[in-house]
């Protein structure tokens, strides 16, 4: 076994032990560990040097794998740690040396509850057809929440879902469903090829790690309108920035049309944030659209920006405003004011929630 494969058992046993959502490896740096959101560098190790992380991804990737990283310059992987853990890396260059990302993925798909998120997305769990979308910036959970969505599926109905991932997170063990997990570029080319031949696989319900390209997009909408549930994510704040996201990706001749779709496939958007906890470690908190027929209304006539004033008022239709959801978190005495505040998308709103 060499000094660096050696040094990488070393450095993943010490953060599975402590916890650890992230592993950074950068040139002139400590090996450093992201613990409950913050960055610790392990001050009695080296600093690393190109040679060090270059023998790090040497090890790390396949050899197609790293023949293709040399080439591009950047990679997202998979990387399974003896059974034990798994991890989604990226590696990329800067300043001509290799640096690299290991995010921890948890081999227990947890349950909605177990993850503190809200019991209503068992409802959209449920659902026999249309659009779900989870929201939100990189490192916000919308992964894991897919996950125990899949996996609550995976023990209550028979049916066929498959998964197209970049690269494949969390493992499922079928139960009352066939799942079949694709990763983009080995087992299918990309997003929008593995979502095409989903068409033909006889498949009730898809999940798309990420929607990157207008095509799959416009493929995951008609998905959702021929009779599929569809799944997926997208890096946006919020559910009216997200509504916007999707048409604004599409010509502007196009645009009507795809609001007509949206208005009619789509579930619902959540959107998640993970808080700093008081008693340490990290919570949610969450916003929540429901496609009723007054939303529908509003995506269908291109007025997304009064989306923001159906959540906060329709709580009685099971919509959760982040706001409010973060003033419960204070009340409780999960999360402080100022981190709530700091989470908001409308602090000035929350300041009269919490009455400051």
């Amino acid at each position: 076994m060499s000094k660096y494969k050696d040094e990488l058992n070393d450095l993943i046993s010490r953060a599975l032990a402590d916890g650890v959502s992230d592993i950074h490896f950068s040139v002139g740096h400590y090996p450093t560990f992201r613990v409950s959101g913050n960055l610790v560098p392990l001050m009695n190790t080296r600093v690393f040097t190109p040679e060090d992380t270059m023998g790090y991804i040497t090890e790390l990737l396949s050899d197609n794998f790293l023949k293709t990283f040399l080439t591009e310059k950047e990679i997202d992987f998979s990387y399974d740690f003896y059974g034990k853990a798994r991890f989604r890396g990226n590696a990329f260059f800067q300043k001509n040396a290799v640096s690299i990302t290991l995010r921890s993925i948890p081999t227990q798909i947890k349950t909605i509850s177990e993850l503190n998120l809200p019991p209503i997305l068992e409802m959209f769990s449920r659902k026999k057809q249309g659009f779900f979308l989870v929201v939100g910036p990189v490192g916000q959970g919308k992964s894991t929440t897919l996950a125990s969505m899949i996996e609550l599926m995976n023990r209550e109905r028979s049916e066929h879902i498959v998964t197209i991932e970049d690269p494949i997170e969390h493992l499922f063990t079928q139960n009352k469903c066939i799942i079949d997990q694709r990763e983009a570029g080995i087992d299918t080319k990309d997003f929008r090829s593995g979502l095409q031949a989903a068409f033909r696989q006889d498949v009730d319900i898809i999940m798309i790690g990420e929607m990157r390209d207008l095509e799959t997009m416009s493929t995951a909408v008609t998905a959702a309108e021929t009779g599929h549930l569809v799944l997926s994510t997208l890096h946006t704040n919020n559910a009216s920035q997200t509504i916007n996201r999707i048409i604004d990706s599409f010509p502007g001749d196009q645009q009507s049309q795809i609001r007509v779709q949206l208005a009619g496939s789509l579930l619902g958007i959540f959107s998640q944030r993970l808080v700093p906890r008081v008693s340490g470690g990290l919570i949610p908190a969450y916003e929540l659209l429901i496609n009723n027929t007054a939303v529908s209304s509003l995506i269908r006539e291109g007025r997304t920006n009064e989306v923001d004033i159906i959540i906060e008022t329709g709580t009685k239709d099971g919509m959760i405003d982040m706001n409010r959801c973060l003033a419960d978190l204070v009340r409780k005495g999960e999360v402080t004011p100022e981190n709530a505040l700091l989470y908001s998308f409308n602090p000035k709103g929350l300041e009269r929630i919490l009455q400051f």
